[in-house]
């Protein structure tokens, strides 16, 4: 039987959309899948829970400023190329898809070691810095924007190096979305939040709020200090991360579970509750906003930003809002707490109060393909599946 490696990791937003290629992959070809990620951190976990076989490697984390850091680090960049070598020798897969995140770089650089074909894939609108350096390696590389091809065409204009030509390598593909998303069912994320069937009198109306796996420290008090103008509207489902408790403590306090159901953290529940909601607010990590917009759903955006970030959520939600399927909320600097909250509730409110709006959003087009699919479908012509 034909084997096919995956790489990627670090986030969620790394691994999702490969598991969503790797489902799309074993249900249309007879073929073993296996992942190589961090050996330590959430990748394991989210990997065997899909059913996948997983091998852990030593990961070092690729950073775009100085840092002491960055010295023990390069070893262990070279203690994953080594190990991800190894496994690659003796597994002797006939290709290596590849989602970005710095786990990734060692597998694509050991798989180009032993001529092993490497595809990879870039979320964001323009390429993470794993997704630079993997290029030299990778024979294709899919993008989610057209937008996005002008930074290619960049990459191999400044560079004398011949691997970084991208003619015929890049490819608009869209945002793979993971298979769980296409059973999504209203319904059944109502009767988990105990809620009233949809059509009954008095349904209650849904916002949810998604600050990410480990949650917004950000959103969480913007939420805190906006729900008793939310919960006029809205239902407010608040995953609000795991080490987050303190800040909905208060509000657990005030509020009856009818107005607002805060949890640490959801996984199987979330593309019900999504297909639930009339209304989202979130991160503007590419995995999310793919995995609403595929449910037709509006959304509220509030990037991550600020020094510690290379600005991509920023962009993704500036094209989201382009788009039409999007508002973007950035806090503005010098604001009060009290201030900013009560701009977020106006800009809620005011799509609570405009279902033609929220039609709009909904039915904004961002990519005409299924991504899993069309990205499966080339790796399975590659390597003749």
């Amino acid at each position: 039987m034909v084997s096919i490696a995956f790489t990627g990791g670090g986030t969620g937003g790394h691994i999702y959309p490969g598991l969503a290629v790797a489902s799309r992959l074993k249900k249309t070809s007879s073929c073993r899948i296996f992942w190589i990620g961090s050996g330590t951190g959430m990748d394991k976990n989210i990997v065997e829970e899909a059913g996948i076989e997983f091998f852990g490697i030593p990961s070092g984390k690729l950073r775009r400023y100085f840092s002491l850091k960055n010295i023990l680090d390069i070893f262990k960049v070279a203690a994953g190329f080594f190990s991800a070598r190894r496994i690659l020798k003796k597994e002797k897969p006939a290709l290596l898809f590849s989602k970005g995140g710095f786990v990734s770089v060692p597998p694509c650089a050991a798989a180009f070691s032993l001529k092993i074909p490497v595809f990879s894939h870039e979320s964001d609108y323009s390429p993470g810095l794993a997704t630079r350096i993997n290029l030299r390696f990778s024979e294709k590389v899919f993008i989610p924007y057209k937008e996005s091809l002008v930074f290619f065409g960049n990459l191999s204009k400044s560079s004398n190096d011949s691997s970084l030509n991208t003619a015929g390598k890049i490819i608009v593909s869209g945002n793979p979305i993971r298979p769980e998303f296409s059973e999504a069912d209203p319904a059944i994320g109502r009767n988990f939040l105990g809620l009233k069937a949809e059509g009954e009198e008095a349904a209650e109306r849904i916002l949810l709020v998604l600050g990410g796996s480990l949650g917004s420290r950000e959103i969480n008090e913007l939420i805190m200090e906006s729900l008793p103008e939310l919960t006029r509207y809205y239902t407010v489902v608040h995953q609000y991360g795991e080490g987050n408790a303190e800040t909905t403590a208060l509000n657990n306090k005030t509020f009856d579970n009818n107005l607002y159901k805060p949890y640490a953290y959801l996984r199987s529940e979330i593309p019900h509750l999504i297909a639930a909601s009339e209304l989202i607010i979130c991160r503007s990590g590419a995995g999310t906003i793919w995995e609403c917009k595929y449910l037709k759903k509006p959304m509220i955006l509030i990037p991550l930003r600020g020094s510690g970030t290379r600005g991509d959520q920023v962009e993704n939600a500036r094209l989201f809002e382009e788009a039409g399927a999007a508002l973007t909320f950035i806090p503005g600097a010098g604001v009060s707490a009290a201030d900013t909250s009560a701009l977020l509730s106006d800009l809620v409110i005011s799509l609570a109060e405009n279902p033609e709006k929220r039609k709009l959003m909904c039915e904004a087009e961002i990519s005409e393909k299924d991504a899993a699919e069309f990205i499966a479908g080339e790796i399975a012509d590659k390597i003749n599946i």
